[in-house]
């Protein structure tokens, strides 16, 4: 049978372990010869601070709203927010009694998932990796006719690459060393500069490393982080976290969404007023919710305002590979920096990718990374030791982020198949994203900017008084009762604006543009019959 003690018992048995604790640790020290400073005593509980073992009522429960972290409180990311988790509820209902409502299936619109929703994996990606991690079939006759010759000798050459040829043990914290090799070679000829590949670490996807960078530069509620509004809520959300402070800057709407030098300093000049020392701008390009891509004029400005204000520029620059606009293309921000004149010394700047986006869409792979430059020898080193607390990323992740970086070449048996899927890939989103643009520029009271790029569409909706009024009356943003009551009415899963931060009395939406083709009539005709009964409803 079980045995309790006693309150007097335990601080006992307690204060016993201590001092025993103690005593191995002076007699390891004095072994080693260890000055004192080197075990720091604040780690340990002390006899006078013991709190008396708990006799309340076991069945009260231990963690509650009330003394959990309020950071965990106060983060929300509405990407997976209240409308996802009622979409899923749908679903289910779905399955268990089908026809039971007045939709047959859920639209997901609200993430940029592309494999959830019909997206193919690229083949020569999809070989090279199966071959890793089934070594053993590389010397297979039978092999060959499976497998292109090029997936073939690449595995080969990444199993080379990795200690024991085992894709299931831990690699180096930053990466393996020779997939960062390749990755910086992929850098080095997408920007006409060189890149180290000391300077990369590989993460799962880019949503750990924006975290790894949060965690390094705010110490306290008053250090600040410039982020873009509308903002992927990945930021705001790490902000909170970390126990920072979001300063915001608007997005030009009236511009299709251009970022403004002007605004940044005004929004620092904020900041600074109110106590709050600013750290590091966060610009995503192309952006997200919003579509935008930068033209290279405005990014010097924005290279320029960082290293005038000693900020960190953060770069996300996932999708990168999204441009859907003949008169736009993406240049990363370390290139227009390095055509500046600019090097290590003059500013701090991290880029951030990801194999989840792109044409490839591997985002249950789990795999990306950050480049950091300018940043001191001895920063660096806080940063591989946030790093080496995650031990590693995982392989297959790794393993695709270099073969993103570094796909066949002209003359490779899987060249011409790769450039038909990738190119297959990237025409049907752009057409997407114009469909449903002018779908959405359709409705009433409704007005679209452009899909230059990424993933998304951020309408604005001018909505009726009424509406706003009955979306008061049930406590909920006025877009997210209209995307609530698109769900149940379609089965639509759009995620509303207020989740992304908007310009106070705007309401918007944003929608992927991720749905296979052949299902966007059913998006657009769904989505155009709803919206008329709303406005019809809401008008008077």
């Amino acid at each position: 049978m079980r045995k309790f003690v006693s309150d007097k018992s335990c601080r006992k048995l307690l204060h016993r372990s201590f001092q025993n604790l103690t005593q191995k640790l002076q007699h390891h020290n004095h072994q080693h010869k260890a000055p004192p400073s080197s075990v720091s005593q604040s780690r340990f509980l002390s006899s006078s601070s013991m709190a008396p073992c708990s006799s309340s009522n076991p069945s009260a429960p231990s963690v509650t709203l009330d003394n959990i972290n309020p950071k965990v409180l106060k983060c929300e990311y509405a990407v997976r927010g209240e409308i996802v988790t009622l979409a899923q509820r749908l679903q289910q209902e779905l399955q268990v009694k089908p026809g039971s409502l007045p939709f047959d299936e859920i639209l997901y619109c609200n993430i940029g998932n592309p494999q959830s929703l019909g997206q193919q994996p690229i083949t020569f990606f999809r070989e090279v990796l199966s071959l890793c991690d089934h070594p053993s079939i590389l010397d297979k006759s039978e092999t060959q006719g499976l497998f292109s010759a090029d997936a073939i000798e690449r595995a080969w050459q990444i199993l080379d690459q990795i200690p024991g040829r085992a894709t299931g043990a831990y690699s180096h914290s930053q990466g393996i060393k020779g997939l960062r090799d390749t990755i910086a070679a992929g850098i080095a000829a997408r920007d006409g500069f060189p890149a180290d590949p000391n300077d990369i670490f590989l993460t799962d996807g880019a949503s750990p490393a924006v975290h790894m960078m949060m965690q390094l530069l705010i110490r306290s509620e008053k250090d600040g982080i410039l982020c873009p509004i509308p903002q992927y809520p990945l930021y705001s959300a790490s902000i909170d976290l970390h126990g920072g402070t979001l300063v915001p800057y608007y997005l030009d709407e009236a511009t299709g969404w251009g970022l403004e030098v002007s605004s940044l300093k005004k929004q620092l000049e904020a900041a600074k007023s109110q106590g709050i020392t600013v750290r590091a701008l966060v610009v995503i390009n192309p952006g997200n919710p919003t579509g935008q891509v930068l033209g290279e004029k405005n990014q010097r400005e924005i290279v320029e305002f960082c290293r005038k204000e000693g900020l960190v520029l953060l770069a996300d620059e996932v999708y990168q590979e999204n441009v859907y606009v003949p008169e736009k293309t993406f240049h990363s921000f370390k290139k227009v920096s390095r055509s500046m004149g600019y090097g290590e010394a003059d500013i701090c700047l991290v880029s951030f990718q990801s194999v989840s986006k792109g044409y490839y869409g591997e985002c249950g792979k789990r795999g990306g990374y950050m480049e950091i430059t300018g940043f001191s020898p001895e920063v660096r080193e806080q940063i591989y030791k946030v790093a080496s607390v995650n031990l590693c990323s995982n392989i297959s992740g790794q393993i695709l982020a270099s073969l993103v970086m570094s796909p066949p070449k002209v003359g490779d048996e899987s060249y011409d198949s790769y450039c038909g899927e990738k190119e297959g890939i990237l025409s049907s989103l752009a057409r997407r994203a114009k469909t449903l643009e002018d779908a959405l520029n359709n409705l009433e009271g409704v007005s679209c900017n452009k899909a230059e790029g990424a993933m998304y569409l951020f309408p604005r909706i001018e909505l009726p008084l009424k509406a706003i009024k009955a979306a008061e009356a049930v406590n909920s943003a006025p877009d997210a009762f209209y995307c609530r009551r698109l769900l149940n009415e379609t089965g639509i899963v759009v995620v509303p604006g207020s989740g992304f931060g908007q310009v106070p009395g705007t309401w918007h939406f944003r929608c992927t543009i991720l749905p296979q083709e052949d299902k966007i009539p059913a998006v657009v005709s769904r989505l155009t019959d709803f919206h008329k009964r709303f406005m019809d409803e809401f008008r008077g």
